[in-house]
């Protein structure tokens, strides 16, 4: 059974960092391109960050770039999220998704609120 389970998130204040992870099970991780999206309420959910199945190369959306950075340990079927100088603007909940192909796995996702 395929399961992407999401943890980390949290209420934090302005400028503060939470570290968001993403234990995959029931598929071949490593062969997995992951990403983390997110949706904050009453806009469309949105691409934050890629990584390529080997971790050799990433992406991030404009808004965050210099602040958060993705990563993944394959031993650990695991994928994470470090995000540093948060804004308020940063508040949604955070979705990991793994894709190879057309397979496509998503996570229930986890609440991020930044507010002081």
């Amino acid at each position: 059974q395929v399961q992407l389970v999401e943890s980390g998130g949290g209420l934090v204040q302005p400028g503060g960092s939470l570290r968001l992870s993403c234990a995959a099970s029931g598929f071949r991780f490593s062969s997995y391109d992951m990403s983390w999206y997110r949706q904050a309420p009453g806009k469309e959910r949105e691409l934050v960050a890629y990584i390529t199945s080997a971790g050799g190369s990433t992406n991030y959306a404009d808004s965050v770039k210099g602040r958060f950075t993705i990563s993944r340990d394959n031993a650990k079927n695991t994928v994470y999220l470090q995000m540093n100088s948060l804004k308020p603007e940063d508040t949604a909940v955070y979705y990991c998704n793994a894709k190879s192909g057309i397979l496509r796995h998503w996570g229930q996702g986890t609440q991020v609120t930044v507010s002081s």
